[in-house]
């Protein structure tokens, strides 16, 4: 069986090809252009390598209600030129095969959930830290899409005393996770990308502090078995345990579970499939619509 996969990116559109087993066998990268730009390159792709179905996760905000008439539209994303763009039903009518689409951070928490850092529990939450930041909710076996989907990245967050930003940079809200903790939030900040900056420098203490209050947030909304942090800016290692740290400091011993107040560095983890979780989830998404 030949599936596709397709991480639909702020930055980047990762194109995948793998089997039933969900291996990668092929990956192509196109920059997120304008969709005029970019859908040719990536429906080019798909149709070269003759894919069965394709699973799709996104950027959003995404309309995932089936009977809604948008659903599979990118909706209200700070991305002018890709705004109410309907992505799935693009993607549909130019390769002929059923398409799955959920969310990016939704599809790498499945991935992590079945096959990585969360596999055999029952819940988790996983969070992409990158260009944007968004998070993906597993519970018993299954994403959670609600009304909508969950906008984590979108959370207020209490200010660090010693940023010089503290309203953030996001262009929708005063002080939310996603305009003070992204990637390009911490380069206009610090007037360097986080990747010159080096592991002692104040930034990655600060960023610690609005990871750690999201984790926070996620603990005591959902109480998931396992929180897991993938995406560009957790390849600073050195956040790790600033997180667990913090995170203690924060629930001050509220919640009393072993797992928290002493194996936290097992609770609050790198994803298992590294940098592969929304490439693997989105084959996921592609092999459950295989089957249907």
């Amino acid at each position: 069986m030949n599936l596709g996969g397709l991480e639909a990116g702020g930055t980047k559109m990762v194109c995948l090809i793998g089997d039933e087993t969900c291996k990668i066998k092929e990956r192509a990268t196109f920059p997120t252009l304008t969709p005029a730009e970019t859908m040719p390159l990536l429906i080019d792709f798909f149709r070269s390598h003759k894919i069965e179905a394709l699973g799709v996760g996104s950027f959003g905000p995404v309309e995932l209600n089936h009977d809604n008439p948008f659903w599979g539209h990118i909706t209200t994303t700070p991305k002018m030129a890709w705004q109410n763009f309907d992505l799935a039903g693009t993607l549909t009518k130019g390769l002929g095969v059923p398409v799955g689409f959920d969310t990016d951070v939704n599809v790498a928490a499945m991935a992590e959930a079945r096959l990585g850092a969360a596999s055999g529990l029952e819940s988790c939450v996983y969070f992409t830290v990158g260009t944007g930041i968004g998070a993906g909710v597993v519970l018993d076996g299954k994403p959670l899409h609600g009304l909508v989907h969950p906008e984590f990245g979108h959370i207020p967050l209490r200010s660090h005393l010693d940023d010089p930003t503290p309203d953030g940079f996001c262009p929708y809200h005063t002080g939310c996770l996603e305009g003070l903790a992204n990637g390009p939030a911490i380069e206009k900040r610090w007037d360097k990308p986080g990747r010159e900056l080096p592991p002692g420098h104040p930034a990655w203490q600060m960023e610690a502090y609005y990871l750690a209050q999201a984790c926070m947030a996620a603990i005591l909304s959902y109480s998931p078995h396992r929180v897991v942090m993938g995406g560009g800016v957790m390849h600073q290692s050195q956040l790790f345990p600033m997180i667990h740290q913090t995170v203690l400091d924060l629930l001050g011993g509220y919640v009393q579970h072993e797992r928290i107040l002493r194996q936290i560095a097992d609770y609050i983890v790198p994803p298992g499939l590294g940098d592969n979780a929304g490439g693997v989830g989105a084959l996921l998404l592609g092999l459950e619509e295989a089957q249907k």
